[in-house]
């Protein structure tokens, strides 16, 4: 079922601010697809999912690389799909993920983290967000 991703329904919207393990598909630089459990949150307002983590890890290595084949292509960010079920219930968002690494971007997602997890992550000085750009939502909530 497809959902609008910036009005989404209040059961699709309850669905994604439940806590929930999610799980982030990127792809690796040989098109193979790589998926990691990570925690995610959704901004329907601003039309963003975020994930926050490692700057040196896979699934950002995987992205950058994305980002830096595309240059010139006219496209930004890597093609990426954040998803989450329990029992029947599923939703899964899609969109374009780019990284950044500045203090207020990467603020704003621990914060959002913290609230939707009920715990604020561990200070780590190489955290970065991957934020992602939505443009399209499915899923049975």
């Amino acid at each position: 079922m497809s959902h609008d991703v910036l009005n989404p329904t209040p059961e699709y919207l309850a669905f994604w601010r439940e806590r929930h393990v999610c799980t982030l598909t990127t792809p690796r630089p040989d098109g193979t697809p790589h998926v990691v459990p990570v925690g995610v949150t959704y901004d329907p307002e601003a039309g963003l999912a975020r994930v926050i983590s490692n700057r040196h890890s896979k699934k950002v290595r995987n992205i950058l690389a994305a980002q830096e084949a595309q240059a010139g292509a006219g496209e930004v960010g890597a093609r990426v799909a954040v998803c989450q079920m329990e029992g029947r219930r599923w939703a899964t968002l899609e969109g374009r993920a780019v990284i950044r690494t500045d203090e207020a971007s990467v603020a704003d997602a621990v914060a959002r983290y913290a609230e939707r997890y009920g715990r604020t992550p561990s200070p780590n000085p190489d955290r970065v967000v991957m934020e992602i750009t939505l443009d399209r939502a499915m899923g049975r909530a």
